[in-house]
């Protein structure tokens, strides 16, 4: 099978539009598009971290390291660095944290976990891993996470998403995750329909005041990390043309030394993302300026300090890097 590293550092926009495909040649990384050393060392400690401490069942043993979305998490961080779910350094802690995400979808209506956040995040990882992945429970369990989605958008009366899949209000947070985790589904060639997108977007819209910041549950009180989330969905949909998305850009652009003091690193993971397919200029500003604070905060064992598990810190922390590798196809724009 072809090597991980080999198949995603294929011409950019080739993997997201070829999902799956096993064969072809290696073409090297773009010399002028380097990986800083600083990165690649930061990130490799990371890994490192997640890699000793992952436990036998698949997850991680801190404060939020048993939930399937945070373990989604760590494995897309292990995959955004390019490495091979069938061989490879990481191979088993890849496998590990799949199964551990499939040991948590419900048999009866394909929920993962108990909330729609797990749920979100662990179909994306199921997404990014899919076709990549020798395993016969993969496709089956993103198609019925993929259904479960649908189906909770449908019973909302905002024709978008919140806590539970019963939820019948929603949030521009829960809403931005299940977007991306439907956009990475359709890349890796699970059907959506285009509905399902623009009825989501459509809610995401409704929550966007006239300065381009998004709030919560409608406009107003608009916040950096739900903005950027806001715009990373727009980005996927390929929908950069109106006011509105210049907007929200403009509006992260004169935030880019805010931290959230609440979940730092979900705003890092989203910023970045959201920057990288806006505008590379700033993002490449952005990058700058996360690279040097991350290196300044990364403790000696490869972790990231905070208080909601030193696993989802650090893989929102390896994730917000991730954008200069590029090996994802959620990561190519």
């Amino acid at each position: 099978m072809m090597n991980r590293r080999s198949f995603l550092n294929l011409a950019p926009g080739l993997a997201a539009l070829l999902p799956g495909l096993l064969s072809g040649q290696d073409i090297p990384r773009r010399p002028d598009d380097p990986v800083p050393a600083q990165v690649e060392t930061m990130y490799e400690r990371g890994l490192d971290f997640l890699a000793k401490t992952q436990n036998a069942k698949g997850c991680w043993d801190d404060a939020t390291g048993s939930e399937p979305g945070v373990v989604g998490l760590c494995v897309i961080a292990f995959m955004a660095h390019g490495e091979d779910p069938n061989v490879g350094p990481y191979t088993k802690q890849i496998n590990k944290g799949i199964d551990y995400i499939l040991s948590q979808q419900s048999s009866s209506n394909g929920y993962i976990g108990n909330s729609m956040y797990n749920h979100g995040f662990s179909t994306l990882a199921l997404a990014e891993t899919y076709g990549m992945l020798d395993h016969p429970k993969v496709a089956p369990a993103l198609k019925r996470a993929v259904d479960l989605i649908l189906s909770a958008q449908k019973r909302n009366r905002s024709e978008a998403w919140r806590y539970t899949p019963d939820s019948t209000d929603a949030d521009t947070t829960v809403s931005g995750c299940q977007l991306v985790a439907l956009y990475a589904a359709r890349n890796a060639g699970v059907p959506v329909p285009d509905a399902a997108f623009q009825k989501g977007l459509a809610f995401m819209a409704r929550c966007r005041g006239e300065d381009g910041a998004y709030g919560y549950t409608s406009v107003g009180q608009g916040r950096p990390t739900l903005t950027a989330i806001g715009v990373l969905c727009l980005s996927l949909a390929k929908s950069k043309e109106g006011k509105g998305f210049q907007s929200s850009v403009n509006y992260l652009k004169d935030q880019l030394n805010y931290r959230d003091r609440t979940y730092p690193y979900y705003f890092e993971y989203y910023m970045s993302q959201a920057l990288f397919h806006a505008d590379q200029e700033v993002w490449a500003d952005w990058n700058a300026r996360n690279i040097r604070y991350l290196s300044t905060i990364q403790n000696r064992d490869g972790s990231w300090p905070g208080n909601k598990g030193e696993c989802f810190n650090t893989a929102g922390s390896l994730l917000s890097l991730a954008l200069n590798f590029r090996f994802l196809p959620i990561y190519e724009k």
